[in-house]
């Protein structure tokens, strides 16, 4: 990965972090990792957990960052969401998101798909 898309993917987090608490939803982890797999961002809003995939892009010519979450991306996001269950214990209620960002200069454009994919 280029040294410029790691900072935008950065830049994409935190402005989905910002945009989830404005939103009522409480970060319960950034970046979460087990082996190769890893978690955007947990959340949590009343009695539902939320695994978020971010996707940021600084235009939307050739592909939509929506787009760019595939098959073979959400089977990772699931094993990892499995991983995160099992290691804390959750019993509740899970949900899978993803936060689309397009950013253009000084402003950006979010977009927040609830329940992307399922299980």
């Amino acid at each position: 990965m280029k040294k410029s898309n790691k900072i935008l993917g950065e830049m994409g987090e935190q402005l989905a972090v910002l945009f989830l608490k404005k939103n009522g939803y409480h970060v319960v982890a950034q970046n979460w990792r087990t082996k190769h797999l890893e978690i955007d961002i947990v959340a949590k809003t009343k009695d539902l957990l939320i695994f978020v995939e971010v996707k940021t892009r600084s235009n939307n010519r050739f592909v939509l960052p929506e787009e760019a979450v595939d098959q073979r991306k959400e089977d990772k996001l699931k094993l990892a969401a499995e991983a995160y269950v099992e290691q804390n214990e959750y019993m509740g209620e899970i949900r899978f998101d993803i936060i689309a960002i397009i950013k253009n200069k000084n402003e950006h454009k979010i977009t927040h798909f609830k329940d992307a994919f399922w299980l």
